[in-house]
């Protein structure tokens, strides 16, 4: 199966752990634009994977019936193929997919943005059914996920700040896949994370102020189960990766990094 992996090495070999970006739902690699040449630049070998059915990679043709084993092969693959051993960064869904992978895979370290908590979405999915049922109702009638970012003024009410300018805000949109309804299934209450199973390495939970799809309380209690403390950035919302402030996140992963000695 052919998997998209968008990689940015730096100048010259500087002997850093190499990061593996996973994306969450309805994104692909693209969505980590700007962190690649960022953490290129102060020497990682950066690299984003497109799970399959998204972006470049192969099964956009069955999206929706797509299982969590078969991301977790993809990050198993994508991981396979480093220098060595990647820290792991999840972004929402791509968090839900770290913390599945990690019950029964080792990593060095492990990042999560805004992700899936350990809870699952349904609380997540309430709220989205209360401000929009009729949309609510399409997604779960039709089983297409894409259906939550329907219009460029559905993405930015659960993705993006005010700040984001139109012009990009339009430009994600136009770049966003569906999700597979089966992994969103899993994700609500079939195949919740195992903290437990997770053996003990280092973590960092990063939290957006502004964030419409998960809770501080979520967030928070996610960071608990894995025996570490959220940290939050205001003013920022769910795609903390691309939102006008990215850098300030950027720059918390990497002084993080450094005190991990990765």
């Amino acid at each position: 199966m052919h998997l998209e992996i968008i990689t940015h090495k730096p100048k010259k070999d500087s002997g850093l752990t190499p990061l593996l970006f996973v994306h969450g739902g309805c994104h692909a690699a693209w969505c980590w634009e700007n962190f690649l040449p960022y953490f290129a630049l102060y020497g990682y070998e950066a690299h984003a994977v497109s799970l399959r059915g998204h972006g470049a990679s192969a099964g956009r043709e069955r999206i929706r019936s797509i299982r969590v084993a078969e991301y977790l092969a993809d990050v198993a693959h994508a991981a396979g193929l480093m220098s060595a051993p990647p820290v792991l960064i999840g972004h929402s869904l791509g968090g839900y997919v770290v913390q599945k992978y990690l019950e029964t895979h080792n990593a060095p370290a492990a990042i999560l943005l805004a992700p899936v908590p350990v809870t699952g979405t349904s609380k997540m999915l309430i709220r989205l059914a209360a401000k929009h049922p009729w949309q609510a109702t399409k997604l779960h009638m039709t089983r297409n996920v894409s259906l939550m970012f329907e219009t460029p003024a559905l993405v930015r009410e659960a993705l993006f700040s005010a700040g984001l300018p139109d012009k990009e805000l339009n430009r994600h949109f136009a770049r966003l896949d569906n999700e597979s309804y089966c992994v969103g299934a899993s994700a609500t209450l079939f195949n919740l994370p195992r903290p437990g199973r997770v053996r003990p390495l280092p973590m960092l939970v990063l939290g957006a102020a502004d964030d419409a799809l998960f809770s501080r309380d979520e967030i928070e209690a996610t960071a608990r189960a894995y025996g570490t403390q959220a940290e939050f950035f205001p003013n920022m919302a769910h795609d903390m990766m691309l939102e006008p402030d990215w850098q300030k996140v950027a720059e918390r992963i990497l002084s993080w990094l450094r005190e991990q000695k990765q």
